[in-house]
């Protein structure tokens, strides 16, 4: 009870921290006069008492964290966050179920990029920058955040790290306190968002336009501020701006932070992951673009080769950007996207997804395993950039892989069993428990997730929780054994 009375307590504490947050939609609203303006401020307000009053009830119980109640926290304000963020939403649109406003701000904040929400062109823009910054602040984590203020607050924030950053090796850390490397993080997360944004407003963009889509790029989140994403602005410039930062988003942060405090990019050729991903998808785009021209879907090479980096890029990185309806591509193409979304984000990037890291441990381990059948006695231990890889890393990928394709067969049966057809069943479960968008069929880039039943809003909706809280921060709390002392 000591420790539940201390998660809420943190919870508070977070609560009053996000928000802050609602401070940027209510400058965008005085500044365009969009008619938000009290809507923003009552849902802070309402935030913040809501925060403020769950920290003073249990202000005597702030206390360190252990493992147990760092999980039970990340998972209580994964869930609790985006309840709040619905507030405006549901405020500014009355006809707008919980149901539907739940999902888009679960989707923003786990930078998933689904929307139900049409005549996004004709938003307020305080709405439109609120769905983007939810993008921004999921991307590297309010709880990563968090981990740099709650120390000063006497409750401690390692546990809470280790339970909130993605990839299977969260131990390594940038510097000798959390503190710092939660901050140094976000510092680097800033500097780069800021530098997508400048590119984007010489690229074309207006302020506005280029503000939301660098919190999207940058959260690899994939909303628009238009109801067709990227293809509205017909422009190669704004396409190579935005494939680039989609790309860094979706390298480990931390290998971004070390370039920068040491000055040399070479540290870039020394990340196994960042190279992985890299050559991965430039080759995958070289292909697709090949194979879209051989099928005669573009006239010519450079076209195919223009839509299909695009595209491709934007849902392998699972970002969920898209500039034209690719669900008219002949199936082998997008079904590449798809599962390129699965497996080329980086650990501690904004990205979803297996992650590089797993596919390279997995690829790693196959290969040991045929050196076993030749060779019984030989001792080969694995190694990933120079570091052995300890067998216990080995044996928790393999518990992931397997939970993460359990969950995908498990929500996609549930989806066609409540009657939504196969291909965009398992597209949608794919798309949101990667953290990636759009799927095919009903689901795909020209249309959204607006037609879906109650119950099937809520299986992606639960689908994009596991996939932001890498499954296993999200399971572990329905298991017996979790609540046992």
């Amino acid at each position: 009870m000591q420790r539940t009375l201390t998660v809420i307590h943190a919870l508070g504490l977070m609560l009053v921290v996000f928000s802050i947050t609602y401070l940027i939609p209510i400058v965008a609203s005085l500044v365009y006069n969009d008619g938000t303006l009290i809507d923003f401020a009552l849902a802070m307000v309402w935030t913040f008492v809501a925060g403020i009053l769950m920290w003073l009830l249990t202000r005597r119980h702030k206390g360190e964290l252990s493992i147990r109640h760092g999980y039970l926290l990340v998972a209580a304000m994964w869930t609790a966050m985006p309840a709040f963020a619905t507030l405006p939403l549901l405020l500014v649109m009355p006809d707008l179920s919980f149901t539907d406003a739940y999902f888009e701000t679960v989707s923003g904040i786990t930078t998933t990029g689904a929307t139900v929400l049409t005549g996004l062109d004709g938003l307020p823009p305080a709405i439109n920058l609120w769905r983007h910054e939810l993008n921004w602040v999921g991307g590297m984590g309010i709880i990563v955040l968090a981990v740099a203020i709650l120390p000063l607050l006497g409750i401690g924030g390692r546990q809470l790290f280790k339970a909130e950053t993605p990839g299977p090796m969260k131990d390594s850390t940038l510097t000798p306190r959390i503190t710092e490397t939660a901050r140094n993080l976000w510092l680097v997360y800033l500097g780069i968002t800021v530098a997508c944004i400048v590119s984007l407003k010489l690229a074309g963009m207006n302020w506005l336009d280029a503000v939301c889509h660098a919190f999207a790029a940058m959260g690899l989140g994939g909303f628009s501020t238009h109801d067709a994403s990227v293809g509205y602005f017909n422009s190669p410039a704004i396409e190579l701006v935005l494939i680039v930062f989609m790309l860094l988003a979706a390298m480990n942060f931390a290998t971004h932070f070390l370039v920068w405090r040491k000055k040399d990019l070479k540290i870039y050729l020394r990340d196994t992951e960042a190279i992985a991903t890299v050559a991965l998808v430039l080759a995958s785009c070289l292909g697709i673009a090949v194979f879209l021209w051989w099928q005669g879907t573009y006239p010519g090479f450079w076209t195919a080769l223009r839509y299909a980096s695009f595209n491709l890029v934007s849902i392998a990185t699972d970002c969920g950007f898209a500039s034209v309806d690719f669900n008219r591509w002949p199936t082998f193409a997008p079904l590449w996207m798809l599962f390129l979304s699965c497996i080329t984000a980086s650990s501690g990037s904004t990205g979803g997804g297996i992650k590089m890291i797993r596919t390279l441990i997995l690829f790693k381990q196959a290969g040991r395993e045929f050196l076993k059948l030749l060779h019984p006695s030989a001792v080969n231990p694995m190694k990933i950039g120079g570091q052995v890889i300890p067998n216990n890393i080995v044996f928790s990928v393999l518990g992931f892989i397997f939970l993460y394709f359990m969950s995908v067969v498990t929500l996609t049966f549930a989806l066609v069993i409540s009657g939504l057809d196969f291909v965009s069943s398992f597209s949608a479960v794919i798309a949101c428990i990667n953290n990636a968008g759009p799927g095919l069929g009903v689901v795909g880039p020209a249309g959204n997730y607006a037609g879906l039943t109650d119950f099937q809003t809520w299986v992606c909706t639960l689908a994009m929780l596991l996939g932001r809280l890498e499954i296993f921060t999200l399971l572990i709390i329905f298991t017996p054994r979790f609540w046992q002392r």
